[in-house]
């Protein structure tokens, strides 16, 4: 699939079929986050893979969220930002955020790649999940993704018009300038 297409086919799912994923495509889409930018070549995320019912049932109760129980698997994926603030003090903690949104989208776009479909959730109980899952205290959640095929077509996601959102040399201007001519 080429890049442009996959970039405006994705989308979040929230229904999902029966289907089962085959977890070595996961396992390539999860691969796809290590040629993500990283500060100071510290590479940050750690992931877990959840295939257990069980688990898959009060993840989607500690994140509000009853469709993830239809899924076969779920991605946590987890970041460790030590090392990235050993190296840049307190800045390392918004430099380990903004490579794993930067890896998360690698892994999205695989995903899309791949036909499997996805939902990004960033509303959970911390603490639950990192109790269920054994994740050390320092180690922040990024994020849930329940991972399967979509079930029948969901409504395409809004689209946002460009310039609505670019501005040239401030905040406020929205028009580039032209450039002086030089007069010879």
């Amino acid at each position: 699939m080429e890049l442009d297409k996959a970039i405006k086919l994705r989308k979040s799912v929230k229904k999902f079929s029966d289907k089962k994923p085959d977890w070595r495509e996961i396992i390539e889409c999860i691969d796809s986050t290590r040629y993500a930018p990283r500060a100071g070549n510290n590479f940050t995320l750690k992931f877990i893979l959840v295939d257990d019912k069980e688990i898959i049932k009060k993840i989607a109760k500690y994140s509000e969220q009853p469709f993830v129980e239809e899924v076969h698997y779920i991605l946590v994926a987890c970041s460790n930002p030590s090392r990235t603030v050993n190296s840049y003090g307190k800045r390392g903690e918004v430099y380990s955020r903004q490579q794993a949104g930067a890896a998360i989208e690698n892994f999205l776009l695989k995903i899309q790649e791949k036909k499997l479909s996805t939902c990004w959730i960033g509303h959970f109980e911390d603490n639950l999940i990192k109790k269920l899952l054994k994740v050390p205290s320092n180690v922040n959640i990024e994020a849930l993704f329940p991972i399967g095929y979509e079930l029948g077509k969901t409504t395409k996601r809004m689209k946002i018009e460009l310039d609505t959102i670019l501005y040239f040399n401030d905040y406020k201007n929205k028009k580039i300038k032209k450039p002086k001519r030089l007069e010879v």
